[in-house]
């Protein structure tokens, strides 16, 4: 017998707001019962004497270090700008007088 019921998926849906067909209810419950099933089965490898990773091969920083480099000055970069106001791009506003 399945685990998780068709009456079980059709309250799911009622919360959900989805209109499910009866043979849909049917087919989801097979479904979620595998899915269940599944989860079960990690659960069951799931041992206390193995730490917890988050990688299979141990990292340490792979961020390059933070150089200063030469870079574009506030001129350059805005000398293409089809609009410029106090050394930013100036763009049109997109938001009402709410914001």
């Amino acid at each position: 017998m399945s685990a998780i019921t068709r009456d079980e998926v059709a309250h799911l849906a009622r919360l959900s707001r989805l209109a499910l067909a009866d043979e849909e209810l049917d087919h989801f419950a097979a479904q979620l019962d595998q899915i269940v099933g599944a989860v079960a089965r990690v659960a069951e490898v799931a041992s206390a004497d193995i730490p917890p990773s988050s990688h299979a091969l141990p990292l340490t920083n792979v961020f390059r270090p933070d150089e200063v480099r030469p870079s574009l000055t506030p001129q350059q970069a805005l000398s293409g700008a089809p609009a410029v106001q106090d050394d930013r791009f100036r763009v049109p506003r997109i938001l009402g007088e709410e914001a």
